[in-house]
């Protein structure tokens, strides 16, 4: 077990005592150090993914938290000759040296720019190269995680250039390849190409393959790094996509995985946060709101009942953060559209007590609605990002706010547009029918201006689908029953027979009884009826209704009966 050999207490204190004697030195390494190389180095080559994954997940943790708070592990020079100089070790090795600079210090541009080439010296092994090793899903994950992240990180680094110095200036001109978007997008799209990985979906689909039910692990001796990296690298594909603004684009990068599935996207909870998170903000802005809010309540449901067992993982904080931001999101797609069906009990009483009283002014439409929405939005949206170079020709200015800038006023703007839809959703839940005359009057507008409103809820209340279709999200719809249409071509007919089948039957009491001058009669009442029918256009209102959830309310019972009797049974009686 990797946690039998947590690196012996005493020589750990004496690297301690010693490298706080002596300062940072690159080339020095700790026993304990030491221990971990040797003992992670064997386990990947024997294929021993358990060894693996707790010395990754827990052992680096700890001895992170215990020798290198502030300061990074030793070089890789260091520590090469204990595992053999191994070309791929040293690259994973390096790999999780930069990762601690990212996550406990502030990278320089210069180990920024080396980042770059090592992610592209470890990439082209794995894409170019045979890789025969099995490593932990959260490994992999955490690799194109990590990647994604600093892409990210650099472009805002390099769009604050007011209080660049020259030298950073001019590394930044001699490396202007480094961490470009290009390349970023082209190793996420190479690894989803070279390891086929779309087309082990699709078999998996016809019972071909069994990479979902094996967790993207080869048991029979093979490797799994190709393929699980090309499964992840569709969600990083996802969120680079969403940090441009190029939100059709990322979905349909995401297509080949079925998110309401179970998959292997759900066997990291990092992975699965992430992908939740970009795919239901992607649709927000979009117009999808009710696949959004869907997504949104079963990730929300899902931490609630398992945040408790990350408490001890070092991403406990950024499950946290997501959670907070996936309600703020949830909020604003519940504001505008009303889909509160859609909504578990248990996550709808935490939106209530965090979001509640604005969610309540978010529906006046005024300046301070507009300015939660603004709030709410600016907290819970991605760190968009500007991905090309400043131009050094021109006064050096930041420009690191102008991505962020540009889609909070895109979301504002349509967050406007649907200013006058709350009104009219308010109208339609009360009537069954109306007349576009009487809407008109209780609203204080024409009759053209009004129809102008109506085709506006429509458009806002529907989008077009990652196929192409067009889906409603209106939780109370509607149709307008233009009769006028009916009774112009009834204008037309000439026997009064025919005239009972085309006619509403509110409008036979026009029709004579008698048949002397029936013609002229029947022409007289036809006048008669065309001219009250303008003025009755009828707006039809179709609700739908929720469906009931016995289940959910019997399983929360059964919970609340449990925890009775477990109050019961630590009772002692006297």
């Amino acid at each position: 077990m990797a946690t039998n050999y947590d690196y012996e207490e005493a020589p750990a204190t004496y690297d301690e005592a010693h490298r706080q004697d002596l300062g940072y030195d690159p080339n020095f390494v700790p026993d304990s150090v030491k221990s971990l190389v040797v003992h992670l180095y064997r386990h990947i080559r024997e294929k021993n993914v358990y060894e693996i994954h707790q010395m990754y997940e827990i052992s680096f943790q700890t001895l992170s938290d215990r020798l290198f708070k502030d300061t990074p592990w030793p070089s890789v020079d260091a520590v090469a000759h204990f595992v053999d100089n191994d070309q791929v070790f040293c690259l994973l090795y390096r790999e999780m040296w930069f990762r601690h600079i990212y996550a406990r210090l502030s990278p320089t541009l210069k180990q920024r720019i080396d980042s770059w080439d090592n992610y592209c010296s470890l990439f082209q092994v794995v894409l170019h190269s045979v890789v025969n090793m099995q490593l932990p899903n959260q490994w992999l994950w955490d690799m194109v995680d990590e990647f994604v992240y600093q892409f990210q990180s650099f472009c805002q680094y390099r769009a604050k250039m007011k209080n660049k110095t020259e030298q950073e200036i001019a590394l930044l001109r001699q490396y202007d390849q480094a961490w470009n978007v290009y390349g970023v997008l082209n190793y996420l799209q190479a690894f989803v190409e070279k390891s086929n990985i779309i087309q082990i979906l699709e078999q998996e689909k016809e019972g071909l393959e069994q990479f979902t039910a094996t967790d993207g692990y080869d048991y029979s001796g093979g490797s799994n790094v190709l393929k699980v990296l090309g499964y992840f690298s569709m969600v990083g594909l996802l969120r680079v996509h969403c940090l441009l603004g190029d939100y059709q684009t990322g979905l349909k990068c995401l297509l080949p995985i079925d998110i309401s599935q179970q998959g292997v996207y759900t066997s990291v909870i990092g992975s699965h946060i992430t992908t939740i998170y970009h795919y239901g903000f992607a649709n927000l802005m979009l117009r999808r709101y009710v696949d959004a809010i869907r997504e949104f309540n079963k990730m929300l449901l899902y931490i609630y009942k398992t945040k408790q067992y990350h408490q001890k993982s070092p991403q406990y904080e950024q499950i946290l953060k997501k959670n907070e931001q996936m309600y703020a999101l949830l909020a604003i797609c519940l504001s505008l559209c009303p889909q509160v069906k859609l909504v578990e009990e248990t996550v709808n009483s935490q939106l209530r007590e965090k979001y509640g009283e604005k969610m309540a002014r978010m529906q006046r439409y005024d300046d301070e609605a507009f300015a939660i929405y603004d709030e709410l939005f600016s907290y819970a949206c991605p760190k968009f990002i500007t991905p090309s170079a400043p131009s050094f020709e021109e006064p050096l200015v930041n420009y690191n706010q102008d991505a962020y800038r540009l889609q909070l006023k895109l979301f504002l703007y349509e967050v406007k547009q649907q200013q006058l839809l709350s009104g009219v959703r308010t109208f339609l839940k009360v009537y069954s029918t109306i007349s576009l005359g009487k809407l008109a009057n209780y609203m204080e507008v024409d009759d053209p201006t009004l129809r102008t409103i109506l085709l506006t809820y429509k458009h806002k209340t529907h989008a077009v689908d990652s196929e192409g279709k067009v889906i409603s999200n209106a939780d109370v719809d509607f149709y307008i029953d233009d009769v006028r249409k009916t009774f112009s071509l009834c204008k037309y007919l000439c026997a009064a027979e025919k005239m009972c089948f085309k006619l509403p039957c509110v409008l036979y009491n026009f029709i004579a009884a008698d048949t002397d001058g029936i013609h002229k009669q029947l022409w007289t009442n036809l006048r008669l009826a065309f001219q009250v029918t303008l003025l009755q256009d009828m707006i039809h209102v179709v609700e739908s209704k929720p469906v009931k959830r016995y289940g959910d309310y019997f399983l929360r019972q059964i919970v609340k009966l449990e925890g009775v009797i477990n109050d019961m049974d630590r009772i002692k009686l006297d």
